[in-house]
């Protein structure tokens, strides 16, 4: 069956007993065994462990994104801590893309290195460059394309053959693209992660994540790990998510269209100096993003000519991209990653990694795009406004 079929019916049954089309929520903390002999002969026991409604909607992103199975966690993060807790240890070392989100940039440098994880980050969208950063104790490798917020892409396929050499698990942060952007385990990667918060939820009311691997091994050692840590996603946000989910594809399409035409508009900007969309053909990753995705995407960032104070009036006179951080809602947000999204970094790091003050992201929604275009066209038209006044002050 194709994408949009199996996003509306992957993992959900009518409900045997009343007959209802929907997963119901399944609140019970713990269940019923028939007998010793019978344990876990329904496939519940207690519901940190599974729950109906948690397991629904690990089917149906498995499915979508091609995984032996998934487990779903409470946050994006928890999943992130989760993954290299099953594949990291005292001692190991990990490959990171050196521009990633800022949350896992502050795991890895922050907490778990306190327990003798060595991490290297590494330019991810440059194969030789992760070939050389492999250590005899490299345990996992984990990539984020498109990067957050520089929308740097790396090659799925070259960097999971690195991985495969060196014994180490390759684990791709999918969540800007989603499943219906990109499938990460046809390039040959062992894990794809999600903070379902995003595109997979689409509506900005719930927070939550996922892991999935292509090997049933994998599976059970993620879930393990889910399970001792208690971290594992709760039925009444896996049924929101489950609802979001139905609309994927067609949530997708629009944001796609949307950030298209914005890209377009910011690159004919005088006070942009670049912009970053894969889909650009100005963009270095665009040849590779044709080949591995099958979606643009609908995340953009851009540098702004203007200082601080600038931004700021810039910022203050868009009505509909909210300054907020998160992304993949059916709204449009703009950040400011430097002092939002990526604070967590050094200024020293933020520039090695391109983060630039005058940096600013925009997560595309569903509006109407004439709408979104004439938000930007305020803002700007606010900037030069300012700049005119600021001029006749000057010769005053």
């Amino acid at each position: 069956m194709g994408f949009r079929t199996r996003q509306i019916h992957a993992g959900v049954t009518p409900d045997p007993i009343t007959g209802s089309i929907l997963t119901p929520i399944y609140q019970s903390t713990t269940y019923v065994q028939p007998s010793v002999d019978e344990y876990l002969s329904k496939g519940f026991t207690y519901s940190r462990s599974g729950n109906p409604t948690v397991k629904a909607l690990e089917t149906k992103i498995a499915d979508l994104e091609g995984g032996v199975d998934c487990a779903c966690f409470g946050t994006g993060m928890s999943a992130v801590l989760a993954t290299m807790l099953a594949f990291l240890e005292a001692g190991a070392h990990a490959i990171v893309s050196d521009v990633a989100y800022g949350g896992t940039y502050r795991l890895s440098t922050k907490i778990l290195s306190r327990f003798g994880i060595d991490y290297t980050f590494a330019d991810t969208a440059d194969p030789d460059a992760v070939a050389a950063a492999v250590r005899d104790n490299t345990k996992l490798i984990f990539t984020e394309t498109p990067a957050n917020p520089t929308m740097k892409c790396s090659d799925i396929a070259a960097i999971s053959e690195i991985a495969t050499k060196a014994g180490a698990v390759h684990v791709v942060d999918n969540t800007f693209l989603s499943p219906a952007g990109q499938r990460p385990f046809a390039l040959g990667a062992d894990i794809v992660l999600h903070s379902t918060t995003k595109y997979i939820n689409g509506h900005s009311d719930v927070v939550g994540g996922a892991v999935l691997a292509r090997s049933e091994a994998l599976v059970e050692e993620l879930t393990w790990w889910a399970n001792c840590l208690g971290l594992t996603g709760s039925p009444f946000d896996s049924y929101q998510t489950l609802r979001g989910l139905r609309t994927l594809s067609v949530r997708y399409r629009q944001h796609e269209e949307n950030a298209a035409a914005v890209a377009d508009f910011l690159e004919r900007q005088q006070m942009v100096r670049k912009v970053y969309y894969p889909g650009l053909r100005s963009h270095n990753g665009h040849g590779l993003a044709k080949r591995q995705q099958q979606s643009f995407g609908a995340m953009i960032s851009f540098e702004i000519a203007a200082d601080v104070e600038e931004i700021g009036v810039f910022l203050g006179n868009l009505r509909l991209f909210t300054l907020a951080e998160s992304l993949g809602g059916v709204e449009s947000l703009v950040a400011h990653p430097a002092s939002m999204t990526h604070a967590a970094m050094s200024r020293e790091d933020q520039a090695a990694a391109g983060i630039k003050p005058s940096l600013l992201r925009l997560s595309v929604g569903i509006e109407h795009v004439d709408d979104l275009l004439a938000d930007l066209e305020a803002g700007f038209e606010a900037l030069r406004l300012h700049r005119k006044s600021s001029d006749v002050r000057s010769v005053a």
